[in-house]
């Protein structure tokens, strides 16, 4: 798994534990705001501070939580500075599609995530700076991380081997096609239920993935995309369990995604060994993201041993 794949599910995940932690929160935002801290110049005010605040409450994190709250915004101002210096941007839209993942991940509509939000007393606009920052910290570490020299295949086999008793591991590898029955976000209220009964009756009567294209032309608003090999290592989180589950020549149980209604197919699936193996492997055991998680607190430190810092 990429360091930036790593960044990517890190916000995922605490997307999913921010679901089911969502909590009445007073809404914890004074009138005024004064500076906390400046840092490089730039001030980090109350306001921001409570927020991110608030936004450690919905984690349910303990502990002097001002205090960290302010240790945070100095560290992702920082982090804000080296991502321009180095040429880094995550379009506005990379972020609105995050943040819809996140609210149709969780059953529930952009405005009532906006309202949850604004009610706790995070705001959207905090929420979705912090999907930008987590996002474009991933690719910038990303890029430093495979300067410095990442495991290579070979030392992963030597690795692995080592482990294995002397022998190269092995992993599923899946042919794989995705059938997404499209639900415009306008209407996914009035037609999601339906979307999804005529998803589940292709799904019903599909047997391989020769005949989807053929058949899917005679449906409405129906995409086939064909996703090609992927090893067992690379499957998206979401899908990687029912994929698994399925047998060759299958599908997956539909499922609700920002898109609409999805399924994926199995066409093929097989064993197979060799050097990438080892090194996917490798890294989904945390071998890589060890080396990542190190890299990343060097990063900040050097950031913040250069920087000037005057709290208030």
């Amino acid at each position: 798994m990429s360091l930036h794949k790593a960044f990517s599910r890190a916000i995922l995940g605490l997307a999913a534990i921010l679901a089911v932690s969502f909590v009445d929160v007073p809404n914890i935002l004074a009138a005024g705001s004064d500076i906390k801290v400046i840092v490089n110049k730039v001030p980090i005010t109350s306001l921001d501070v409570s927020r991110r605040v608030a936004f450690l409450k919905l984690q349910r994190k303990k502990g002097n939580l001002n205090s960290v709250a302010l240790e945070e915004m100095i560290d992702e101002q920082l982090k804000k500075a080296e991502m321009r210096r180095v040429g880094i941007s995550i379009p506005d839209k990379a972020v609105n599609d995050a943040y819809l993942r996140f609210a149709a991940g969780n059953k529930m509509k952009p405005s009532q995530l906006d309202q949850v939000l604004n009610q706790s007393g995070v705001t959207p606009k905090h929420f979705k700076d912090y999907i930008r920052l987590q996002m474009g910290w991933g690719q910038t570490v990303s890029s430093r991380y495979r300067a410095t020299g990442r495991v290579t295949e070979q030392e992963a086999v030597r690795k692995m081997m080592e482990q294995g008793g002397g022998t190269k591991p092995s992993a599923t590898e899946y042919l794989l096609q995705q059938v997404i029955f499209v639900v415009p976000a306008a209407k996914r209220g009035a037609i999601l239920g339906s979307r999804k009964r005529e998803a589940d009756a292709m799904r019903g009567r599909f047997s391989g993935c020769d005949s989807t294209v053929a058949f899917a032309k005679g449906l409405k608003d129906v995409t086939v995309r064909n996703l090609g090999r992927v090893l067992a290592p690379e499957l998206p989180p979401e899908w990687a369990e029912a994929i698994k589950k399925t047998q060759e020549g299958g599908a997956t149980p539909v499922r609700e995604t920002e898109r609409g209604v999805e399924f994926i197919g199995i066409c093929r699936a097989k064993q197979v060994s060799d050097d990438k193996v080892s090194q996917l492997l490798f890294q989904s055991e945390g071998g890589d993201n060890k080396k990542a998680e190190e890299l990343d607190k060097k990063y900040v430190g050097e950031l913040r041993a250069k920087a000037q810092i005057v709290k208030r």
